[in-house]
């Protein structure tokens, strides 16, 4: 039984409350921001709890306030917190437990299901169509990433430091682990030729599902997409062997809608960066998926172009991910901090995560690059402040 089905009472209990969510609901912790890990420069760190419930009001509207200045955009080196997979010894059956049983955001009232997600929840300042549209739109192609096995080529520890890298201890192991990622890049090809606009061919003239691959008469028209998410959620070929991405996983009862052959196209540990490439030879969700990418990139070009100034002081940060490996949610925060890491950046932020966010999409409005940026939720500080992997931005 899948943890939707499990939740369905859990849901009615609360759905009320969901419909009744605010902007001053969303996510703004309001613990100290300890950075104690790896950075140089810990001074002059917003204590958000100082603000009082009144002001907090306040400034959630406004979204403006100089406490929320970069602060440590000169730092370099290792930024490492906790990773946010989520475990489960009894697979998909125990998701439930999690959920309920999570102690970072008990109830989880700053996450917001995505098919009740509605302009309101945005910031005064922020309530607009277009960004609305591209929340959405970036939902739609956001998918939950499932692994059953741990490579035994894992690290012990992250590069250049002596903190142990995820389940680094746990080799080859089966249990099942969840996490999120976004798709990207849709192409359909034909006889190894792509179609509808698309760019580059292919050696192979067959489709590469696992249907196909058993099967005598392959099909000659196939979609291909990628997948990106954190290395730590999926590491290499081992692993990705044992991947399956369910899409479209918006409400409990939505259908179950899988893709399970998929291939490491580029990983990097230092980044946390993992790109994934999947196929698929079903015409419904090939095109479906073709479809929602070229709204996507509309609707991102409408929102670059408008917020592109928008980066200070304001910092509107939002994640859509599979917390607990449940249905998707809509989280709306600030980024904090940006930090180098060669050429590329990481970002700090109160944007709300929970297990199951790793791998997820990080959208700091205005910033981005000509390839649109590539930031994955990486983890988080036991402050409750959270990271990204780095990003070209």
């Amino acid at each position: 039984m899948s943890c939707k089905r499990k939740i369905q009472t859990d849901r009615k209990v609360s759905k009320r409350l969901t419909t009744e969510k605010k902007s001053t609901d969303l996510c703004f912790p309001q613990d100290t921001y300890g950075l104690n890990v790896c950075l140089k420069d810990q001074t002059d760190l917003a204590d958000f709890s100082s603000l009082g419930d009144k002001n907090q009001d306040t400034y959630s509207h406004h979204f403006i306030s100089d406490q929320f200045k970069v602060q440590l955009d000169d730092v370099e080196g290792p930024l490492i917190g906790d990773h946010e997979t989520q475990e489960s010894e009894g697979g998909e059956a125990d998701l439930h437990k999690y959920l309920v049983d999570c102690k970072k955001n008990p109830g989880h009232r700053q996450f917001l299901d995505v098919e009740t997600f509605t302009l309101k929840h945005l910031p005064e300042g922020f309530q607009d169509n277009d960004l609305y549209e591209y929340i959405k739109v970036t939902a739609d192609l956001t998918v939950r990433v499932d692994v059953r096995k741990i490579s035994p080529n894992r690290p012990k520890f992250w590069p250049k430091t002596t903190r142990p890298y995820p389940f680094s201890n746990m080799r080859e192991r089966s249990n099942l682990r969840t996490g999120s990622g976004r798709v990207w890049n849709v192409n359909k090809f034909q006889d190894g030729v792509t179609q509808d606009g698309g760019y580059g061919g292919t050696a192979y003239t067959k489709c590469w599902c696992r249907k196909c691959k058993g099967s005598n008469s392959p099909s000659n028209v196939w979609w291909e997409f990628e997948v990106t998410t954190a290395t730590h959620v999926v590491f290499d070929d081992i692993e990705v062997n044992h991947t399956t991405l369910r899409l479209f996983y918006d409400r409990d009862d939505s259908p179950v809608v899988s893709v399970d052959k998929v291939s490491v196209d580029y990983v990097n540990i230092e980044y946390d960066m993992c790109w994934l490439k999947c196929v698929t030879c079903d015409t419904t969700l090939g095109n479906k998926l073709m479809e929602m990418f070229k709204h996507f990139v509309k609707v991102w070009r409408k929102v670059w172009n408008k917020y592109i100034d928008a980066r200070s002081p304001q910092k509107l940060t939002f994640i859509v991910s599979h917390p607990h490996g449940c249905s998707k949610q809509v989280s709306v925060g600030q980024w904090k901090d940006r930090l180098k890491v060669g050429l590329r950046s990481k970002f700090t932020y109160t944007t709300c995560t929970c297990p199951g966010s790793s791998g997820a999409h990080v959208h700091c409005l205005g910033y981005s690059d000509w390839t649109w940026s590539d930031l994955v939720h990486s983890g988080s500080f036991k402050s409750g402040l959270n990271y990204s992997g780095a990003g070209r931005v």
